[in-house]
């Protein structure tokens, strides 16, 4: 399950469908990068693991809709705490890295 909430596209599909209902044309227009064949992965996985609801409505073509399961609207909240975080830490983090970064570096002969 950890190898699942790391990934990136989960996280991207969690985040847009905790804005509501979204077919599957719409989830690939509003994730920048996402194939049509890693999105296919992402919402079956996510439609496994119980976090995700597909309903496919009987017309032509079908008509594909996703909505977030109650387990995945509670993933969504901790996507949105994670999220903060990230944001409250970002300059600190920052830093910590170009100070790392600048430590690593080899000194300089002249």
């Amino acid at each position: 399950m950890l190898d699942r909430l790391g990934d990136k596209w989960t996280v991207l599909v969690v985040v847009e469908l905790a804005k509501g209902v979204r077919r599957f044309r719409e989830l690939e227009r509003a994730i920048p990068g996402i194939s049509q064949r890693m999105l296919t992965l992402t919402t079956k996985r996510l439609w496994r693991d119980g976090l995700v609801e597909r309903t496919v409505h009987p017309t032509i073509p079908p008509q594909v809709e996703y909505r977030l399961t109650p387990v995945g609207r509670s993933l969504s909240d901790m996507v949105d705490v994670l999220a903060d975080w990230s944001r409250e830490h970002k300059d600190a983090i920052a830093t910590a890295r170009a100070d790392w970064d600048a430590a690593q570096e080899p000194p300089h002969r002249t």
